[in-house]
């Protein structure tokens, strides 16, 4: 796929709008910094595919905001439908810069990373699509809760956009067992069936699925079919055939169930997960969890993800999946961080505490569908 280029030049919008960068009382005022002057390419469509999901989708060229004083200024890239406003804009940092007048910066963007800001916002999978998107700067020390804050945007650019399904990507195996048609899936149904991913595509699999049943049973298809399933041996209850086998049959009534697969290795193991969070972020602090909802209504935009509308404080919390805390969720780098409200948070098991960037109302999303793509967002509400 040809490189697609997009440049986009900052005017400031709330000129009559006041902010400072240390002390409020300076009341610095923001100034227009160029004129606009968009280009965009040919037709402006965005055709993104899976097999090409890390290949670049667009490069973002953007010029240096005036907030008429010299600050550091962070930069955004925002994404809603055509015929939104961008009062719940899909958000993607471009980085923040100690600016000098007249700078030039440029961000690529992938496959991968537009696709999610399609989807985010509201794009259907295989369908081509209305968008539009802008540009917005911020000074970097600006409170998100300031009264008086400025903020610089460029005009509005609309392109189509033909997002594709993330699972795509990725390797994956289907679950299909009596649990399916009290679960928002099937009745032992292979192509209306949870799945497991291989993050890796190397024929290991993990995931979570929600079986809300007393007795649940299943088997692993390769396929969203039956044949080449693989069930239990009753002699060796983490191993399994390659023809058929015995169902395999959980004891610990219904929940979530965490699975690791290798495949080849014909091997599984298989463990009940609480979903919950806990942390002084939390209504409960680190005394006791918080637990989360499946979502089973198909209409939502959260759809078999974990979900709680939460009052919630700038603090520290974790994903918590068992109360010994021998299994959590929390930031890649397994550092404590500010995570972002909004946008996905990519989380992984083990990681590191993660912090709300503001105090307010949010409802708290987390999407453990595709173990490559363990992620948690803070919806403002």
């Amino acid at each position: 796929m040809k490189k697609i280029f997009l440049n986009l030049f900052l005017v400031t919008a709330a000129l009559i709008s006041m902010v400072s960068c240390t002390d409020e009382t300076l009341d610095p005022v923001a100034t227009v910094a160029k004129n606009v002057e968009l280009n965009t390419p040919a037709g402006g469509n965005y055709v993104l595919t899976a097999s090409t999901a890390g290949a670049t989708a667009l490069t973002v060229k953007w010029s240096s905001a005036d907030f008429g004083y010299s600050a550091a200024v962070t930069y955004s890239l925002q994404v809603v439908k055509a015929t939104a406003d961008f009062s719940s804009p899909q958000s993607f940092g471009l980085g923040s810069f100690n600016e000098n007048t007249n700078s030039n910066y440029e961000k690529v963007l992938t496959q991968r990373q537009l696709n999610s800001m399609l989807l985010g916002a509201g794009g259907a999978i295989g369908a081509s699509g209305d968008f539009k998107m802008r540009v917005v700067a911020v000074p970097s020390t600006q409170l998100a809760t300031s009264s008086n804050g400025v903020t610089s945007m460029s005009k509005e650019v609309t392109f189509k956009g033909n997002p594709y399904d993330t699972y795509d990507e990725f390797d994956r195996i289907y679950v299909p067992g009596s649990y399916g048609s009290v679960s928002t899936f099937g009745f032992w149904d292979p192509a209306n069936a949870a799945r497991l991913f291989s993050a890796n595509n190397n024929g290991k699999y993990e995931g979570f699925v929600w079986m809300n049943e007393a007795t649940p049973a299943f088997k692993f298809t390769p396929t969203p079919d039956w044949p080449g399933d693989k069930g239990d041996l009753t002699e060796n209850p983490n191993t399994f055939t390659t023809l058929g086998g015995k169902n395999i049959k959980p004891v610990d009534g219904a929940g979530t169930y965490f699975f690791t697969v290798d495949w080849a290795a014909n091997t599984y193991t298989i463990g009940k997960r609480q979903v919950a969070i806990i942390g002084q972020a939390t209504p409960n602090g680190w005394g006791a969890a918080t637990y989360l909802d499946f979502d089973t209504n198909p209409a939502s935009p959260y759809y078999r993800m974990y979900t709680k509308n939460l009052a919630l404080v700038a603090d520290e919390f974790l994903v918590r999946l068992k109360d010994d805390w021998s299994v959590k969720m929390g930031t890649l780098s397994g550092n404590g961080e500010t995570i972002s409200a909004t946008t996905q948070n990519k989380i992984k098991l083990g990681g590191g505490n993660m912090k709300v960037p503001t105090a307010g109302n949010y409802k708290v999303v987390l999407d453990i569908n595709n173990s490559a793509n363990y992620n948690l967002r803070l919806i403002p509400n």
